[in-house]
């Protein structure tokens, strides 16, 4: 007899509204919102950083300037086939790393303070 009571008083629009009284579709609605929330704000911005990253090191090519997520600092001499880069960091001393090591981040900052610099002694040369 509870139960048919419980059922009716549900069927009726028992008070509390969408978001209140006992159960109805509130949790789920909040447990949506919280994943729609949680989506474009962390996942989303993630994977797009990813697929950033991959195209970075997808185009990177001989004779750049790179900085590795270690911090090493080098030009790239050789593109290898099997992912891999050969790259100077000093005269006549070659590492082999990972393409997914270079770090875009740091690149970018290295070459745009180099770029920097490279204007301001252009610019006290004239």
């Amino acid at each position: 007899m509870q139960l048919n009571t419980v059922m009716l008083q549900a069927a009726a629009g028992a008070p509390g509204g969408i978001f209140g009284g006992q159960g109805g579709m509130g949790p789920i609605f909040l447990m949506v919102g919280m994943f729609v929330v949680m989506y474009f704000f962390m996942i989303r911005p993630q994977a797009k950083r990813a697929k950033d990253q991959k195209k970075f090191a997808d185009s990177m090519n001989s004779g750049e300037q790179i900085v590795t997520t270690a911090g090493i600092h080098g030009r790239i001499n050789k593109a290898n086939d099997d992912g891999t880069l050969q790259i100077e960091i000093s005269r006549s001393i070659f590492m082999t790393i990972e393409r997914s090591a270079v770090s875009m981040e740091m690149t970018a900052a290295y070459r745009k303070k180099a770029d920097a610099a490279a204007g301001l002694t252009t610019t006290a040369v004239k």
